[in-house]
């Protein structure tokens, strides 16, 4: 069974920079590799999310679009998995819009995102950070303080950080990103009262 846990972080000042440029990778990936599966699906060609990752692999460093005033490519300053998890999330967007199509229900086609209309949000592996006691040990940032700590004992499968819209509780006036983890644990030692959320 899957359980998702949604945690918020307190991050510092030079944290927050990272999340906001983070998310804001994962956003225009996301927006170039709808563009190009846009593109070579009104060329005739059948687009594959793995094959758009492979192109952007091959472009991302040397591109004019995707280097800094210096010419240096900005991508290495934002852990892999934020521009790398789009692909995957666009694959997933276009097969339940066929999905959807095919069963008759009403379904709409992946979007632009555009900034400050969508969620700022991006994922973590779990190989790629760790948590420890209070704190989450993130790549590039370091240690990020938790406003709580895991309440599900299990292994962890990722994370998303995102920026929250409407923030309440004993952190709300620092943290704006709260950090999702999915945590899996044996059906065995979940309550039946849990289960029927």
């Amino acid at each position: 069974m899957l359980l998702a846990h949604r945690i918020r972080i307190d991050p510092t000042l030079e944290q927050r920079g990272y999340f906001a440029r983070a998310a804001g990778t994962a956003r225009r990936v996301w927006n170039w590799a709808l563009a190009e599966w846009q593109r070579q699906a009104a060329a005739g060609c059948k687009p594959n999310a793995m094959a758009l990752k492979k192109q952007f692999n091959r472009i991302k460093y040397a591109d004019p679009a995707w280097l800094d005033e210096n010419g240096q490519p900005w991508l290495r300053t934002v852990h892999r998995d934020a521009h790398a998890q789009p692909f995957t999330n666009l694959a997933r967007a276009w097969s339940r819009y066929f999905e959807q199509r095919r069963a008759g229900r009403p379904a709409y086609p992946p979007v632009i995102k555009k900034k400050g209309r969508c969620r700022d949000v991006f994922y973590l592996a779990n190989d790629k950070f760790r948590i420890e006691g209070s704190t989450a040990v993130l790549p590039r940032v370091g240690r990020v303080a938790l406003c709580e700590a895991l309440r599900w004992p299990g292994r962890i499968l990722g994370a998303r950080a995102s920026r929250a819209k409407r923030i309440t509780g004993s952190c709300a006036s620092r943290s704006r990103y709260p950090m999702r983890q999915r945590a899996c644990r044996a059906a065995a030692t979940v309550s039946p009262a849990s289960t029927s959320a």
